[in-house]
């Protein structure tokens, strides 16, 4: 048994020495020194051993597969620290060379200009809301005084998914959302993705808007043109100049344009603003009495305004972009400008 035992142990000896690397160490140690080793095969045969041998086999059992642990640990780092130093030889590193910037990303235009806008309005008192883009009918239209085949839905280029359920045309959805289910004053912008069949130098299918809208008791027109004309101010800088032309939603009456003199020819007339010295950037108007009818709000009551704008346009007026495709094509170039 003691010769049997010197010979595996020699056999292990060799194998460990002769391993070219870690993988062909391992092996040798699950050989030898493994659950299933021969040296703990002969461990488990110990009870076959003459009782009076028994004790001096044990011992020469145990300080074999030691002497064979402890190896196996040497080899171990020695085969490691060869592994180190074979790959800096054969990969050299030239500590000479410029080192690698890391691209550090940046928040979309569209992004900062919706944060800019939400974060003025914030200040004035409004909070921020935000519903489904995949909308009713009964909230995209008809709660806003679109009746069914009223001639103003050909504006919108409406994307539809079903004969009542269709993509949003515009964020007013969460203004009658807001008000079924919180009773007056309230005072909200709710931004998002909106969507049209709309496609060229000036329109995207999908875009995004800005939906604005203030109800409470005694709200004027006066109120309206103070709350954006500050927003104008804050936004584009003092000095800008306003104007607001009578105009037609369906949702308001009266309602209006709302136009501010060119950012680019400061109003003298350029090819942006077609001569005319002024630029258009949203709509507004006062709140609708079939709209408070709608959401059981008493138009007799009550009285607000609303207002919106798409940021894409705002946007490219901010950082004068002339093609709105820009802001989607996912050009690195064009955003790293941001």
């Amino acid at each position: 048994m003691k010769d049997r035992l010197e010979a595996i142990a020699a056999e292990g000896r060799q194998a460990l020495l002769a391993a070219a690397g870690e993988s062909d160490l391992q092996q040798a140690r699950v050989r030898y020194l493994g659950k299933k080793g021969e040296l703990t095969a002969l461990m488990k045969g110990l009870g076959s051993v003459p009782p009076e041998e028994r004790p001096g086999v044990g011992a020469l059992l145990n300080q074999l597969k030691d002497e064979l642990e402890v190896l196996f640990q040497s080899r171990l780092v020695k085969v490691r620290e060869d592994d180190i130093r074979m790959r800096l030889e054969r990969e050299k590193i030239d500590v000479t060379l410029p080192g690698r910037a890391r691209f550090t990303g940046s928040k979309h235009p569209i992004t900062l200009v919706t944060e800019e806008i939400c974060a003025i309005f914030s200040a004035l008192g409004f909070g921020v809301a935000e519903g489904p883009e995949v909308e009713k009918d009964f909230f995209n239209f008809e709660a806003l005084n679109f009746p069914k085949d009223h001639p103003a839905r050909d504006m919108q280029d409406t994307f539809f998914v079903s004969e009542d359920v269709l993509l949003r045309t515009h964020t007013s959805p969460v203004q009658v959302r807001t008000m079924l289910q919180h009773a007056p004053p309230v005072r909200v912008v709710a931004p998002g993705t909106v969507y049209r069949r709309d496609s060229d130098i000036t329109h995207s299918p999908m875009f995004h808007q800005i939906e604005g809208f203030l109800v409470d008791r005694h709200v004027t027109f006066g109120d309206l043109k103070g709350i954006l004309t500050a927003f104008i101010s804050q936004y584009f800088g003092r000095g800008v100049g306003v104007r607001f032309r009578p105009s037609f939603f369906p949702f308001t009456e009266p309602s209006a344009e709302v136009d501010i003199q060119c950012v680019i020819c400061k109003g003298s007339g350029c090819r942006v603003c077609k001569g005319s010295g002024w630029l258009e950037i949203l709509g507004s108007g006062m709140i609708d009495p079939e709209v408070f009818k709608s959401v059981n709000y008493d138009p007799a009551v009550y009285s607000g305004f609303a207002f919106g704008m798409g940021i894409e346009r705002i946007a490219m007026l901010r950082y004068g972009v002339n093609d709105l495709r820009l802001f989607f094509e996912n050009d690195v170039r064009f955003l790293r400008q941001f």
